[in-house]
């Protein structure tokens, strides 16, 4: 650790080293690298365009890491990419037992997704699978035996391309991955509305910054046929100054650590793509992942008497202080869900969610936005 400044990609590998065995997948030229977990919960923690001296781009909780205890609530280790079991709240729930109030209080993360290590099964030099058989018991008293695998592949320049339709400029340095994701009912009956069911939920941390922002592109078209264009009072409304819903397809929410909040698009106004831009550090993130227009999906909020089988495919969070003054981060996060996992005995569902960073000039990283926002840098630079 005394090699590498703290913020570093090399200071966090050997900072990692320190409690685990850190799995680290290479590009060719050995400049892209992400830093995969088996022990903390098949997370990826954190990735750099630039090797060991490059900027470590996921947002890790030192604080959480030096804690003697075990928080029963969650062990927010942080993560750029991490696996999580939803819904959160709702009927289908299980992070609250049944009857309970669904508040903060009575609110448990699942072991197998918090504190329990998970099984690698292979291994490359651009590539790592990892599986766990768990059991949650949900809100309504149902106990889900499921089993979950996890592929996380590096992406290389010719991958990124063809994944987004754009060629980065040559000054552009660029990170980019897969995560394939996987969930099998192993139980001897399906899941259904009666049973309740689960889904995969896959949250990004990264770091917040003074002037960052989330923007989010969705379709436009009338709220009666397509529902409101995001929800945006999970946690109360959102000042004007921090949140904005243009009529060009786009919402943007500031994420500089400052005020929690949280915004969330449904799956007929996600168009399966949320990013977030850095001025500071010239940094553009860019998430992608699955959805399926046809399918359900399940609502996370924590309010039981809410229809569990209506909710939102994409979110994204600016984390914030929380009433008694403290808070956990500061960190900022884009979501992804998976369709509600109705599966027979032995069916399995899949969801696929992929993180892109690009370091640049402003130019550079326009000519990026543009074509996939319709949005310059210059412009995304005044919303606030």
């Amino acid at each position: 650790m005394n090699e590498y400044e703290k913020g570093t990609f090399g200071y966090d590998l050997h900072y990692l080293a320190k409690t685990d065995s850190p799995i680290v997948l290479t590009s060719n030229d050995n400049k892209a690298q992400i830093i995969v977990s088996a022990k903390y919960q098949a997370k990826v923690f954190t990735s750099t365009a630039e090797g060991p001296e490059g900027k470590s781009l996921g947002f890790l909780n030192y604080k959480v890491f030096e804690s003697d205890e075990i928080n029963l609530h969650m062990n927010g280790y942080g993560g750029e990419n991490r696996l999580w079991i939803g819904p959160e709240g709702g009927r289908f729930s299980v992070f609250f037992k049944p009857g309970v109030e669904q508040v903060y209080d009575n609110w448990f993360t699942p072991p197998p997704v918090d504190t329990e290590p998970w099984i690698v099964v292979d291994r490359q030099k651009k590539s790592v699978s990892m599986e766990k058989e768990m059991e949650v018991a949900n809100y309504i008293g149902s106990r889900l035996h499921l089993k979950v695998n996890r592929k996380v592949q590096l992406l290389e320049a010719s991958d990124i391309q063809a994944a987004l339709g754009v060629t980065p400029g040559e000054k552009v340095k660029t990170v980019a991955y897969t995560t394939e994701n996987s969930l099998m009912n192993l139980n001897d009956f399906a899941w259904t509305r009666e049973t309740g069911t689960v889904c995969i939920w896959i949250l990004d941390m990264f770091n917040t910054a003074p002037d960052a922002l989330t923007f989010v592109p969705y379709n436009v078209g009338d709220e009666r046929e397509l529902g409101v264009i995001a929800t945006s009072n999970y946690f109360g409304e959102i000042p004007a100054d921090r949140y904005q819903q243009r009529d060009n397809g786009l919402v943007f929410l500031k994420t500089d650590g400052k005020y929690r909040s949280k915004i969330g698009l449904n799956v007929k106004r996600t168009k399966s793509i949320a990013a977030n831009y850095d001025p500071q550090s010239k940094h553009l993130t860019i998430a992608t992942f699955d959805v399926d227009p046809n399918a359900v999906y399940l609502n996370q909020e924590w309010n039981p008497e809410k229809d569990p089988m209506t909710g939102d495919v994409l979110n994204a969070y600016n984390d914030g202080p929380l009433e008694d003054g403290s808070i956990m981060g500061p960190f900022l996060e884009l979501e992804s869900d998976s369709p509600a996992a109705l599966l027979a005995p032995n069916e399995t569902l899949y969801h696929q969610h992929n993180v892109f960073h690009f370091a640049g000039e402003d130019a550079d990283l326009s000519a990026i936005t543009q074509s996939l926002f319709g949005i310059t840098i210059q412009e995304l630079k005044s919303i606030f």
